[in-house]
């Protein structure tokens, strides 16, 4: 509950105190990947609840497949887990690796800010 109450900054991000609309988190991952094992077990439960996750929803994607259609990324991914924010289906940043619940919050909320304000 207190990250929500830490998420509560955030709904001024954009025009009329709502945030960025048309926003992804796509987070590629693979089988046997203990980090991200450890960010399902220590950010996935509360993501959709928090700001965040409601300003930019989480889609996941397997490492190895290809790109579904329509979504451009600046480079596909090396490492798992990489969390890339797309926005309209276009990269505009991204996280790779996963450094820890406290690293974690923080990066993706400076992205969203980011580009709640391009």
């Amino acid at each position: 509950m207190s990250r929500l109450l830490l998420s509560l900054p955030f709904l001024t991000l954009s025009a009329g105190g709502v945030p960025a609309q048309d926003l992804q988190l796509l987070m590629f991952e693979q089988p046997g990947c203990i980090y991200c094992a450890r960010w399902n077990e220590e950010v996935a439960p509360e993501y959709p609840l928090t700001v965040e996750g409601m300003a930019a929803p989480l889609r996941r994607l397997q490492l190895r497949d290809p790109l579904p259609e329509g979504l451009v990324v600046v480079s596909h991914p090396v490492f798992t887990p990489t969390f890339v924010l797309v926005e309209d289906g276009v990269e505009t940043d991204r996280i790779e690796g996963y450094p820890g619940e406290d690293f974690f919050w923080p990066l993706l909320a400076g992205m969203i800010k980011d580009a709640a304000t391009d």
